[in-house]
């Protein structure tokens, strides 16, 4: 019960500092699960994170879906769900009671633009923190390329670059292979 109470609590905390969107999680992530609480590595949360973009729903609940599953099973995974969305839950209930009221006060107008400025660059150094760790060589870096430019000039949807990307990244490894084992014999 103690280790579904730190899931829920975890989860609740990476929820609670997830600003604009599924990428802006990631730095408050990668810091408790992998550095604080060594439950996953940065490879793991990578796959966890790339199967959340092809799933239905919210990034970040099913990513820590998947962080909780691999701690404690599916009450690991139900503890982790609740906490996620627990915070989301209680602050969209408190600014939906209030922001009509305040939405137009340039005060507010300029805070949320600010906010904006921070989430951009909380995306950015996660950006810098998984390039390091998943561009590690040439075709990896062809890889990059290509779904970034693919993404930003086709109307694509995001499932296709992943599964193309596992896809491209699989036959480039059996021909590498292949490759390596041709120049030994």
């Amino acid at each position: 019960m103690k280790k579904l109470i730190e899931i829920f609590f975890t989860s609740m905390k990476v929820g609670a500092m997830t600003f604009g969107g599924g990428y802006a999680m990631l730095p408050i992530l990668q810091k408790e699960v992998i550095d604080r609480k060594h439950w996953n590595t940065e490879e793991e949360i990578l796959d966890y994170y790339a199967m959340s973009q092809c799933l239905p729903g919210i990034i970040m609940v099913n990513t820590l879906v998947f962080v909780g599953k691999k701690q404690k099973g599916r009450l690991g995974a139900i503890a982790s769900a609740l906490g996620s969305v627990t915070p989301s839950f209680i602050i969209i209930t408190v600014i939906a009671s209030v922001l009509t009221a305040f939405a137009n006060v340039p005060a507010v107008q300029h805070a949320f633009a600010g906010i904006r400025v921070c989430v951009c660059i909380l995306i950015f150094n996660s950006i810098l923190k998984l390039w390091r760790s998943s561009v590690i060589d040439n075709r990896c870096l062809a890889i990059f390329i290509i779904v970034a430019l693919g993404s930003y000039f086709l109307n694509i949807t995001p499932i296709a670059f992943v599964v193309g990307a596992g896809i491209v990244g699989l036959v480039l490894h059996i021909i590498y292979k292949k490759k390596i084992s041709g120049d030994e014999n």
